[in-house]
């Protein structure tokens, strides 16, 4: 999602369009085929339902499948979306886990069906996790209940994107729940919602504009967190937003960093500061 790509979005192409240079693979192409990935050997986690449950949430909002990567202390992923418009990076640290053993090497899964079986699980359920060795599949184990998840090959799966750094000009630290607030008021009018701080009024518009009604939710310096400010003005794909929005816990503090027609960077963290969510998102760029 470079600014390559950014500039490729006019006022007559909606960011879900952008092209994407990778195919997604098929739930039938199964991990027992060879992989350059390396090995994942010796996985094994215990860990509470709701943990796992927001973990994947944060994923499949834009993915259906992703590669897992299990290190010795965390486990992590990096996924974008077909489009190559949204992104997400995701890290559980080892702390978060009951249990954590971690081979090393990839995994590859279906998120739609790992995400259906730990939503089976209560809150605050423990779920065992481990890599059958023998069968090269996933035993879910959870309050008297067994699953066996076949995995999918790494290498069928996109490549995990690089997130670039972005110097952005303001950074706003705002409760879950105002966004929230905001992307439902412009949903009412408009199919993209703008993000713009005003320095001078040190304050953050969530804005949008539609054919006959407009919205505007002003937040100032004293209804937020935190606020960095500076100029930072740019327009965004609402039923994107809205995507994220649905990851965002409503209590948590979401960091968002904002420039000028660049990306904008949400930051939050979760399992008691353990487990962070990065998304980028880019934006529209409209022509004169």
């Amino acid at each position: 999602m470079s600014e390559a790509s950014n500039d490729a979005q006019t006022d007559d192409q909606d960011s879900s369009e952008v092209d994407s240079s990778e195919d997604s693979t098929t739930p039938d192409q199964q991990a027992n085929s060879s992989s350059n990935e390396g090995s994942q050997s010796g996985f094994h986690a215990i860990v509470e339902a709701s943990t796992i449950q927001d973990a994947l949430e944060s994923l499949s909002v834009l993915v259906d499948e992703c590669k897992i990567r299990l290190h010795s202390d965390e486990l992590s992923v990096r996924a974008v979306d077909p489009a190559n418009v949204a992104m997400a990076d995701l890290s559980l640290e080892q702390g978060a886990f009951e249990h954590y053993s971690g081979g090393g090497g990839v995994i590859g899964v279906n998120l739609n069906r790992l995400e259906d079986i730990v939503n089976m699980a209560n809150s605050g359920d423990l779920i065992n996790l481990e890599l059958n060795e023998r069968t090269r599949k996933l035993d879910i184990k959870f309050d008297g209940l067994s699953y066996t998840l076949s995995l999918i090959d790494p290498d069928s799966i996109r490549q995990e994107p690089d997130i670039p750094e972005l110097d952005l000009a303001a950074e706003i630290v705002l409760e879950g729940s105002q966004i929230d607030r905001g992307v439902k008021a412009a949903d009412m009018v408009s199919d993209h919602i703008r993000l713009r701080v005003d320095d001078a009024e040190e304050a953050l518009y969530i804005e949008a504009d539609g054919d006959t009604d407009d919205v505007n939710l002003k937040l100032t310096r004293e209804d937020l967190i935190a606020l960095n400010s500076g100029t930072a003005n740019s327009l965004f794909s609402l039923d994107y937003l809205k995507d994220l929005n649905k990851a965002f816990p409503s209590d948590a503090e979401i960091t968002t960093e904002l420039g000028d027609d660049f990306p904008v960077k949400f930051h939050f963290n979760f399992a008691e500061g353990l487990a962070n969510t990065t998304y980028m998102l880019a934006p529209r760029i409209q022509s004169d």
